[in-house]
């Protein structure tokens, strides 16, 4: 059975740091593009960092300079460390895991990150 789970989201002050945690099973991600996603109420889910299998990494605008993606292989996890958080950054955010060959695609579960004061 695939599982992916978030985890490190919170209540964080404006400007400050989260560092949100991917963890799989039952799938290696070396194999997998990984990409984390959010969704705030009332909006679609919009893609906010994706990295390759060969961590080619690419952004979100809104995000670019205070979000970085990273994935750590041998843990089978992929991180997103997000610093000058602003009240906008606020949503579910959710990993995502897309095979390239076989199209195959997984999502966890979620984890809530609000910044607010």
């Amino acid at each position: 059975q695939v599982q992916l789970v978030e985890s490190g989201g919170g209540l964080v002050q404006p400007g400050g740091s989260l560092r949100l945690s991917c963890a799989a099973s039952g799938i290696s991600l070396s194999f997998y593009v990984m990409g984390w996603y959010r969704q705030a109420p009332g909006e679609h889910r919009d893609l906010v960092a994706l990295i390759t299998i060969g961590s080619n990494t690419n952004y979100a605008d809104s995000v670019k300079g205070r979000f970085t993606i990273s994935r750590d292989n041998a843990k089978n996890a992929v991180y997103l460390q997000m610093n000058s958080l602003k009240p906008e950054d606020t949503a579910v955010y959710s990993c995502n895991a897309h095979h390239p060959t076989t199209g195959r695609v997984y999502w966890g579960q979620g984890t809530q990150v609000t910044v607010s004061s």
